[in-house]
């Protein structure tokens, strides 16, 4: 810790920070653009400046800017200096000079940086009189909108998308006052952190084009802290409603997480929310179709199918909150209860949960992710499977290189000067996939192969690291060389991280995966192993119950049992179709409680209407083994409720005396003492009964509008908030104004900073963690001593004569079932095709966009080919797409040329 001098008053920094940040870090007020927490410094735009003078007897001093200043012991600073005020004033004149007068109907007013920033310097008069310079905007795609002529030239936006998120269709144009943000034509923004340039942009450039469609100004939203469920991260969410619709998320900062970015699946897959397709009220089927029913009236007749004295199972969901799915399983009793993995997810699943509680290696958080020094993806598709850990790892990949330029004195905050000295190299990070993927681009090197052959190459490296494993017999020589390779580059590093998953299918990659890690921590090296999970609560899921719809199956075929009770989970996605409809007609009765009509819920004689995220409060645990809350962030229609509160209510009708919660800490406690893993899972976040000042804490802001007008349609009266027993949390803007902590703030801002940027003052140091710590809590840590290798490796891939490989492909759009009900994600999902290697065109005698018959399973459908790099010869992918969900996947499926019509 250094100590430097602020207006003539001693303040501690800490080491190694530039001088806006220490500032900053210490509550004070300096304006500026192109500084990023997570991108550093650029000295752009040349607003930060302050006045630094060499010590008590300097009255002159020199203007600094103070991004780019690093901090020296004993340094004398002053902000208020008359000198410095005025050329921040003059800055802020002069990149307002071409700024259009648009405020009031621009979407980013009233929580614009650059309007803060105006206000911050006294700049309150224009004296520039001349012809604006103008550009013409551009068509950016479904997401995010355009508006060139509010630029002020800062450069953020594509230091994020070149230099962070790797994009390459975003860029700088032109020079000087002429410069040009964008695309070098108009078109979709191809990568899929494009959202993200929302929040960085400081004016409004780039703006939420889905908020446009149903525009709400931020003080009128209401919202809550929340987590995504578009996938297996748990990045936080700030979800915001009005009118009773879902208007936006934006990001929630959590450094242990997902820090300030979010994907664009997360961002823009609010939608489902607010979609056609959710229930809207109880359904009953009868023998002349499906009736709409009471709630009162569909509780009475699922409480007397439960109370009939028959035998009930359980069938839970990996979408599901921990809470509902151990409601269920209160329920049916823990030996009638599924977790709704389908038979292949429940065989990966397992065998992740038995790798992260019996291995030596640690699940390391993505802020760990972020930092490792050598890296190995092996079978993930991770951009398209967890966005944002593909994020976390192309920041991984730098860090060699710029350990390597830090050592030549450059500050790890001086972003310019460590690319200039570093180049475009790329440091020790390694993919292996069945196919190209995005993340190649990242790599230094890489390795395309089915999913045995990428087994065999993680087998390799692991005897390298190991010489008590197995020899992986024939073995190419190249192969052997590279996988030496990778080894001593993982050995070298000092956080080397290993990542792997459910995404490739295949059990054999994950234990080789493991194998890696666990023999990297057996050398001493404290090796990180990352596995991958689809859906939001896959692990949570997997923790209390890991058995699969087959298994429920054939329990349900011996018989006895008579009723069945689904939540949140559609099985036709999990299930051949006829086997789900067998599932299904081995009960007397099948209730379905969900949020969304699915082909389950259509199928069931009781469909209940659930709650979303956004209406209902529970835990979620994602893979990295960290459980956090999402809160409720605007009371659904009355026939809609969360899933556990159906069980209960059904349980209480039945007059069983299964449990007595009254709330959901209740639930979760119950929880904590039933599941082992759970032990920590209360700690996620305060109970319901929290108050600070004996106050709530609103949802609402202190600004919110029109609280009668929202419901002047159905009354003149404003209406009572409505009562909220589980969270510590007001439907209203009265409660407790200032700080709560981490895991209950709603939203950031504080006085003069209305944009994304008062994430600041809410932090322990500018950049750093929230107050308090981060929100979540680690349930799982590595308990064995000695690392369980596993021992099988396998034999070579041999490719068929008459038959290809299929194996899976995600879809970043499309392949998760409640994002790809959000319109303007669905309209950038891809058709569906089926991936060939080119050399294999000439087997099947076909050109790209051929139809091909594709045969697997019993199945047989025709796709049109496309070329997809790095395939084998033999091997071919079949996107995750909807409707597509058809095959167990990797999967021996015959190809066929399909026959041409008759012109």
């Amino acid at each position: 810790m250094a100590k430097i001098l602020i207006e003539n008053r001693e303040y501690e920094v800490e080491d190694g920070q530039n001088l806006l940040q220490a500032c900053l870090s210490h509550g004070f007020n300096i304006p500026y653009f192109c500084w990023h927490p997570a991108m550093h410094s650029a000295g752009a735009c040349r607003q930060c400046a302050v006045k630094v003078f060499k010590n008590e007897n300097d009255t002159r001093g020199r203007i600094v800017m103070s991004c780019v200043t690093p901090i020296a012991k004993g340094m004398r600073v002053s902000i208020d200096d008359p000198e410095a005020k005025a050329f921040r004033e003059n800055v802020i004149e002069w990149l307002m000079s071409n700024h259009p007068h648009d405020c009031p109907v621009c979407d980013e007013g009233g929580e614009c940086h650059l309007q803060d920033m105006t206000q911050m310097t006294g700049h309150v008069y224009r004296r520039f009189r001349f012809k604006k310079r103008t550009y013409r905007n551009q068509y950016l795609g479904p997401l995010v909108n355009h508006e060139m002529n509010r630029c002020i030239q800062c450069y953020r936006c594509v230091r994020f998308y070149r230099g962070y998120a790797g994009g390459a269709d975003l860029d700088a144009f032109a020079s000087r006052n002429r410069i040009y943000f964008g695309r070098s034509e108009d078109g979709v923004l191809e990568s899929p952190f494009s959202g993200n340039l929302v929040e960085v942009c400081p004016t409004g450039v780039f703006t939420d084009k889905t908020l446009k469609s149903h525009y709400t100004r931020k003080w009128d939203l209401q919202t809550a802290p929340s987590v995504c469920v578009h996938c297996g991260v748990g990045c936080n969410t700030i979800p915001g409603e009005r009118y009773g619709g879902l208007r936006r998320v934006v990001n929630r900062y959590n450094g242990e997480v997902n820090g300030y970015f979010l994907c664009d699946r997360g961002r823009f897959g609010y939608e489902f929310v607010n979609s056609l397709q959710r229930e809207k009220e109880a359904l009953l089927k009868t023998p002349n179709g499906t009736q709409a029913v009471s709630n009162e009236e569909a509780l009475k007749l699922a409480s007397n199918m439960i109370g009939m004295g028959g035998r009930l199972m359980a069938v839970g969901s990996p979408r599901a909150s921990v809470e509902t799915n151990i409601a269920l399983r209160t329920l049916s009793g823990a030996e009638n209860f599924y977790s709704g993995f389908s038979r292949h997810e429940a065989r990966l699943v397992s065998l992740i949960v038995e790798v992260m509680e019996r291995g030596l290696a640690r699940s390391p958080s993505l802020k760990e992710v972020r930092s490792a020094d050598a890296a190995l993806v092996l079978g993930e598709d991770v951009t398209n499977t967890a966005p944002v850990l593909a994020l976390a790892l192309r920041q991984a990949a730098k860090n060699g290189p710029l350990k390597a330029a830090t050592k030549l004195g450059i500050p790890f905050w001086d972003d310019m000067a460590l690319k200039t000295a570093t180049q475009g190299k790329k440091g020790p990070f390694y993919t292996a996939a069945p196919y190209a993927i995005d993340l190649d681009s990242a790599a230094v090197k890489t390795f395309h192969g089915p999913p045995v052959e990428i087994a065999r190459f993680a087998a390799a490296i692991a005897r390298e690291l190991n010489g008590s494993l197995p020899i992986v017999d024939g073995l190419p020589s190249g192969t052997a060389s590279f996988a030496r390779e990778v080894a001593n580059a993982l050995l070298e590093a000092e956080r080397p991280l290993v990542v792997s998953g459910t995404g490739s299918g295949s059990e054999a990659v994950i234990q080789a995966a493991a194998n890696v890690a666990w023999a990297l921590c057996a050398r001493g090296k404290k090796a990180g192993l990352t596995m991958v999970m689809p859906e939001c609560d896959s692990l949570g899921a997997a923790l209390i119950d890991s058995r699969g719809l087959d298994e429920a199956a054939a329990a349900a075929a011996e018989g006895g049992f008579d009723t069945l009770v689904i939540a949140e989970n559609d099985i036709f996605r999990r299930m051949d179709t006829e086997d789900a409809e067998n599932f299904l007609a081995s009960f007397s009765n099948v209730i379905v409680i969900d949020h969304i009509l699915t082909d389950t819920a259509r199928a069931a004689h009781i469909a209940l209407p659930g709650a979303t995220f956004a209406e209902s409060t529970g835990t979620l645990v994602n893979f990295e083994g960290r459980a956090q809350r999402f809160f409720q962030v605007f009371a659904p229609d009355e026939a809609r409720q969360a899933s556990w509160r159906w069980l209960k209510d059904m349980m209480d009708s039945t007059g069983l005396k299964l449990q007595k919660w009254e709330t959901l800490d209740d639930v979760t406690a119950d929880a904590a003492s039933i599941i082992p893993a759970f032990e920590k899972i209360t700690r996620a976040a305060p109970k319901h009964g929290f108050r600070i000042a004996g106050q709530k804490i609103p949802r609402q802001t202190e600004r919110r509008s029109g609280r009668t007008a929202v419901e002047a349609d159905r009354t003149i009266y404003e209406s009572k908030p409505p009562e909220d027993a589980d969270t510590p949390f007001s439907f209203s803007m009265e409660g407790f104004q200032g700080q709560p902590p981490s895991p209950l703030i709603p939203r950031f801002w504080a006085p003069g900073w209305n944009s994304a940027q008062s994430l600041t003052k809410y932090q322990e140091w500018a950049g750093g963690p929230l107050r308090g710590g981060d929100p979540g809590v680690r349930l799982l840590e590595p308990k064995s001593a000695a690392a369980p290798f596993f021992r099988a490796v396998p034999m070579r891939f041999k490719a068929r004569k008459y038959g290809w490989l299929l194996v899976p492909m995600p879809r970043v759009f499309g392949s998760e079932e409640l994002s790809a009900l959000s319109a303007p994600l669905a309209s950038l999902q891809a058709k569906p095709f089926i991936g060939i290697a080119e050399e294999d065109a000439e087997r099947l005698e076909v050109e790209e966009g051929d139809e091909i018959e594709v045969r697997a399973n019993g199945k047989s459908f025709g796709l049109p080919a496309v070329f997809v790099p790095g395939l084998t010869r033999g091997v071919a992918a079949v996107p995750l797409l909807p409707g597509m969900a058809i095959f167990t996947l990797p999967a021996w499926g015959v190809l066929t040329r399909a026959k041409r019509r008759a012109a």
